[in-house]
């Protein structure tokens, strides 16, 4: 998957240099190294691409990064998080440039892994979606999620993200909009940030010539009033982080009210409301949360061309991750393991 703390650690490898290139693997190696991926190859790409702190994308990126990938791109050094990485067969994909002096690390997000949403997607899917009585077996995979013997695992672990205003900080541009711009308002969950996020958001910005596009994040509560189940799967804090990863978006309002009000668009002096082709739930009241902007004629529908939704994503991990996964699992938690390769064992054998 593509979530902010990967984004994070783009922010943090760019502010140790001057032009950062970043490496997407293919789907056939992430199957190979890892296991089966979430986002398509292609999909990654873009939202890769789509994340403000990147200069440029390297499709289908080798697996394991020697000093000739850094030399065919002209990179003076590479860049992985604090965490383990390591090719089926147990090596260490960054031994060469480790050795050679060209590696360098930053600190991974704590509180989310891929790992991390695959689990919580699973436990929505199983215990809400089809309304079955979670399996006594399947419970017990769920309360040890993201567990080793011995204690915690750092890398795999399920921990809770804990926000911060200097994380804010550091993802928001701290810049308002100036006189000339047209600013645009967008309102949603934008829950798991993928692609169909990343199209509508780009099609928004290039509506204009100096576009400011705020978007508007609604609370988790109200998020579960329109999308029901247990939705979003992100919190609020998560999603802030990743719809202000994206170079299309210049603010977030944290929180945003569901209708776009009167007050809302003379507050951020607003040109123009723009919303996908998605449904629009009416409000508790049961009027239009965009009637406003349509009475002035700033709404705007906006067709992303692209079908991707949360529900799909967790369609394709119910595909992906059933409970018949969890006997892997176990193998991996067995007591013929030491920590150490128990960790990296988990580590690249979970999504």
């Amino acid at each position: 998957m593509v979530h902010y703390g990967h984004s994070n650690q783009l922010r943090q490898a760019r502010a140790m240099g001057d032009y950062l290139i970043v490496g997407v693997h293919t789907d056939e190696e992430i199957a190979k190294h890892k296991g089966p991926p979430v986002f398509t190859q292609e999909e990654r790409y873009k939202m890769v691409q789509a994340i403000k702190w990147v200069d440029e994308v390297v499709p289908a990126a080798p697996y394991v990064t020697t000093l000739e990938t850094l030399d065919k791109y002209n990179c003076d050094f590479c860049v992985h998080g604090n965490d383990i990485t390591l090719t089926v067969d147990g090596r260490d994909t960054y031994e060469e440039v480790k050795q050679a002096g060209r590696y360098r690390e930053c600190k991974r997000t704590q509180g989310v892994s891929t790992t991390d949403l695959v689990g919580r997607m699973l436990l929505v899917t199983k215990a809400h979606h089809s309304s079955q009585e979670m399996s006594s077996e399947y419970r017990e995979y769920a309360d040890s999620f993201g567990k080793c013997p011995g204690g915690r695992n750092p890398w795999t672990g399920v921990s809770q993200f804990l926000q911060t205003s200097q994380k804010i900080i550091q993802f928001a541009s701290g810049k308002e909009p100036q006189p000339g711009e047209t600013v645009i308002y967008v309102a949603g969950a934008f829950d798991l940030f993928h692609i169909g996020h990343v199209d509508f958001l780009e099609k928004v910005y290039r509506l204009a010539d100096r576009p400011y596009v705020i978007a508007g994040l609604h609370f988790d509560q109200e998020v579960n009033r329109y999308k029901g189940k247990n939705y979003p799967i992100m919190n609020l804090h998560e999603r802030t982080l990743s719809v202000l990863a994206c170079r299309y978006v210049s603010e977030v309002v944290i929180g945003a009210p569901y209708a776009v009000t009167a007050e809302l668009l003379g507050h951020f002096k607003v040109d123009l409301v723009c919303h996908g082709k998605t449904e629009i739930v009416p409000d508790r009241d049961g009027s239009d949360p965009y009637q406003e902007p349509k009475r002035r004629g700033i709404f705007y529908q906006i067709d992303s061309g692209s079908d991707l939704t949360t529900d799909l994503i967790v369609q394709r991990i119910i595909k992906n991750r059933t409970p018949g996964d969890i006997p892997t699992w176990r193998a991996c938690t067995g007591p013929g393991l030491q920590f150490e390769q128990r960790t990296r064992f988990c580590e690249n054998r979970m999504p």
